[in-house]
C-alpha cells in the first residue's frame, strides 16, 4: 500500500486533478461571458468558490462511494476506502470545503452562481454518486450533466445571468463525457464488475460499448462546430474543432477495431488533452476576436 501522509490524504479526497480539468473550463466561460476581461474579483473569488464546492463534492464522492472503492485496483488505496481518513473527519472535511465555496460565491461574487453550484453539488455528489451509479448503465449519461456545468458557473460569475450561448460549451462537455468515461470503464472493467457497479461494458460488452463511443464522438463533432455557427467563435476554433475531432474520431475507430485494454486507456488519457485543447482553443479564438 503507498504510504501518504495526513496533509497528501486530504488533499486526494479533493480529486485535484479532476478540479484542475473543472477549473479550466469554469475560466473559459467567464472569458466567453465578457468582450473585455473577466474582473479579477470575480476570477479570483469564483475560481475559488467553485474549487471549494467542487472539492466538497469530490470528498462526498469518496465518502459515498468507500465500499465500492475498497473492491477495486484502482480506488482501494483512497484515504476513505483504506480507513486512513475517518467517515467523521471525511464528512465534517466536505462541509467546510461546500460551505465555504457556497458562502464566498453568494456574499463576493452573486446568488445565481452560487445557486446553481449547490445544484451542481447535489447533482454529481447525491443524485449521481448515490443513486444513478448503483442502478443503471446510463449513469454516466445522465450524470454527466452535472460534470458539464463548469463553464455556465464561470458564464453566470462574470454576468448573473444565464444566456443561451452559455450552454453550448456546457452541451459539448455533456456529449463528451460518455465515450470519455466509458474508455476508462473498458480498461477497468473487472474492478467496476468486482464492484457490481453497472457500467456499459459490463451490462451490453464491450463492442457494443464501443460502437455507443464511436457514435458519440461523431455527435460530439458535430456539437463542437455550433460555436463557429452561432458565431460565438471564429476560424481559429473551427479550425482546431475540426482537427481535434477528427482525432478523437480516429482514436475511437481504433480502439473498436483492438481488444487491446491498453489502447482503451490511452483513449481515456486523449480524450483529457481533447477537451483541454479545445476549450483552450475557444478562449485563444474569443481574445483574437476581442483584441482584433
Amino acid at each position: 500500500m503507498l504510504k501518504t501522509t495526513v496533509l497528501q490524504d486530504y488533499f486526494m479526497l479533493c480529486k485535484p486533478k479532476v478540479i484542475i480539468v473543472m477549473l479550466v473550463t469554469t475560466w473559459v466561460g467567464m472569458h466567453l461571458a465578457t468582450m473585455t476581461f473577466v474582473p479579477w474579483d470575480i476570477l479570483i473569488f469564483g475560481t475559488i468558490g467553485i474549487a471549494l464546492a467542487g472539492s466538497g463534492a469530490a470528498v462526498i464522492n469518496h465518502l459515498v462511494d468507500r465500499h465500492i472503492d475498497a473492491k477495486m485496483i484502482r480506488t482501494e488505496n483512497r484515504p476513505i476506502a483504506s480507513k486512513r481518513i475517518s467517515i467523521f473527519q471525511a464528512a465534517l472535511f466536505a462541509s467546510l470545503l461546500a460551505m465555504s465555496g457556497l458562502l464566498i460565491l453568494s456574499f463576493l461574487v452573486n446568488f445565481l452562481t452560487a445557486f446553481l453550484t449547490l445544484l451542481t453539488v447535489l447533482g454529481y455528489a447525491v443524485l449521481y454518486t448515490l443513486f444513478l451509479k448503483r442502478r443503471t448503465p446510463q449513469n454516466i449519461v445522465i450524470g454527466g450533466a452535472a460534470g458539464a456545468m463548469p463553464p455556465l458557473l464561470g458564464w453566470t460569475a462574470v454576468t448573473g445571468e444565464i444566456d443561451a450561448l452559455a450552454w453550448l460549451p456546457v452541451l459539448i462537455i455533456f456529449v463528451w463525457t460518455p465515450p470519455h468515461f466509458w474508455a476508462l470503464a473498458i480498461y477497468r472493467k473487472e474492478d467496476y464488475q468486482n464492484a457490481n457497479i453497472p457500467m456499459l461494458p459490463i451490462t451490453h460488452g464491450v463492442p457494443f460499448t464501443k460502437l455507443y463511443m464511436i457514435l458519440y464522438t461523431c455527435l460530439l463533432f458535430a456539437i463542437t462546430l455550433l460555436p463557429y455557427a452561432t458565431q460565438m467563435s471564429g476560424l481559429v476554433y473551427l479550425i482546431t474543432a475540426i482537427i481535434l475531432g477528427i482525432a478523437f474520431l480516429v482514436q475511437m475507430l481504433a480502439l473498436y477495431r483492438t481488444c487491446s485494454t491498453y489502447m482503451a486507456l490511452k483513449t481515456f488519457s486523449f480524450s483529457i488533452i481533447y477537451l483541454l485543447l479545445l476549450f483552450t482553443a475557444l478562449l485563444i479564438d474569443h481574445y483574437v476576436q476581442v483584441l482584433g
